[in-house]
């Protein structure tokens, strides 16, 4: 029986656009399973030296200067000349991985992956051989918004939120092939929430905190870009009712340095985390998250109704202003470029709870209700033109069985964390 194949295009700059491909493979596979099959490829990484350097760029400036991304962030731009009609560097591997993979739809989570790759594909797989669409994870237009997003000829062009849609459009995607389908999280993260008595026994059970203090989530990326230590002081003034959420990504330096930090100071209640595949759960046990512009950890702030501090330590990344300014806008979220600043909003958010009430109100304006399956099914769909190849969709969410809510909930009753 014939297979429908999904080629998903993907770059580690960040941790944003990994985390979508991966999303994307997990919901074919839970509603399709072997029906589709799905290959990601790190395009940038794997097809050429030029490409590998400049993604290694891009995560050294995030982690140590932010505001250089500025001037990173124009350079790349060039790239939506170089590629209008071809793909500049890393062709030949690309090819390559076309040929032997013979795709049905060729689905682009990153900027640089958009303009000339699709005109490639088609070139070498045929013009009705292959279906091209693109995700754009920004939360709205302007400088910061990449030129390279803009590929007229896909086949579908899917936005996060109707801001950037519109900004989209405005840039030449045609009206008729744009969509606005949100989150694009894990099916987990869809499966796996927690109730207000859920939440207590996860803070308690799985994090040895206090079941009813107020949470703090620090949060950082994969690659460990953070400023704990020095927002720390600030949460540690008001011990006996606040404690923290704190993971430190990949960067074993900051986890060393935090564990030894919580010796110091036992009256503070805090988790402490390395690399974090749960942070969906961490998000629903926190009151506040203190964190960049990242699209991925923002959308599922929001999504589990989690107030945003945005982290601006070294200043603001292109890509990050336009997920700032949507939450700065719709929400007045509030931003931190010292500890001094975080001192502030924590001070009056203890003496006045009012104020925060107000905060997760505006910020919750924002939020939306989705169907994740409706973005899943439109690309199956349309990669399926070409394929037409026999599909058996599974519902979801998949029937439950079993106990009470706890019984199926072993994500709270898991052994107590470090």
């Amino acid at each position: 029986m014939p297979k429908l194949r999904i080629l998903v295009l993907t770059s580690s700059t960040g941790g944003g656009h990994d985390a979508r491909a991966e999303a994307f493979a997990e919901w074919c596979f839970q509603l399709y399973r072997h029906d589709v099959d799905v290959r990601i490829e790190q395009m940038l990484e794997k097809s050429s030296v030029v490409n590998r350097t400049g993604v290694n760029l891009y995560n050294q400036i995030q982690r140590v200067a932010p505001w250089l991304h500025k001037v990173f962030f124009a350079l790349v731009e060039l790239l939506s000349w170089l590629n209008r009609r071809r793909v500049t560097f890393g062709a030949a591997y690309y090819i390559g991985v076309l040929r032997d993979y013979r795709p049905h739809l060729v689905f682009s989570v990153h900027d640089c992956l958009n303009r000339g790759f699709f005109q490639l594909a088609r070139k070498t797989l045929g013009p009705d051989q292959v279906r091209c669409a693109t995700y754009c994870g920004e939360f709205s237009g302007g400088w910061g918004y990449s030129r390279n997003w803009i590929e007229p000829s896909a086949d579908l062009y899917v936005s996060r939120t109707p801001t950037a849609r519109d900004y989209a459009v405005k840039c030449g995607i045609p009206p008729d092939k744009s969509r606005v389908r949100g989150y694009l999280m894990r099916p987990r993260s869809h499966l796996e929430t927690l109730s207000a008595d859920d939440r207590r026994l996860f803070r308690t059970r799985r994090l040895g905190l206090d079941h009813d203090r107020f949470t703090v989530f620090l949060a950082t990326g994969g690659n460990g870009a953070n400023n704990h230590l020095a927002l720390l002081p600030a949460l540690l003034a008001h011990a006996a009712r606040i404690q923290a959420i704190i993971i430190c990504g990949r960067n074993k330096e900051a986890y060393n340095e935090l564990i030894h930090w919580r010796t110091l100071h036992p009256e503070f209640l805090c988790y402490i985390e390395g690399y974090s595949d749960s942070v969906h759960l961490l998000m629903q046990a926190s009151d506040a998250i203190v964190t960049r512009g990242g699209t991925t950890t923002c959308a599922k702030a929001l999504h589990f109704r989690c107030p945003i501090i945005f982290n601006a330590f070294g200043g603001i990344m292109p890509q990050e202003a336009l997920t700032w300014k949507f939450f700065r806008n719709g929400a007045a979220s509030q931003k931190i470029e010292s500890a001094a600043e975080f001192a502030r909003i924590i001070d009056t958010w203890m003496a006045d709870p009012a104020a925060y009430a107000a905060t997760r109100a505006n910020f919750l304006k924002l939020r939306y209700e989705e169907d994740p399956t409706v973005i899943i099914d439109e690309l199956v769909a349309l990669g399926n033109e070409v394929a037409g190849a026999k599909l058996r969709r599974r519902p979801f969410p998949p029937e439950r069985t079993g106990g009470p809510a706890s019984s199926r909930a072993p994500f709270i009753d898991g052994p107590a964390a470090t």
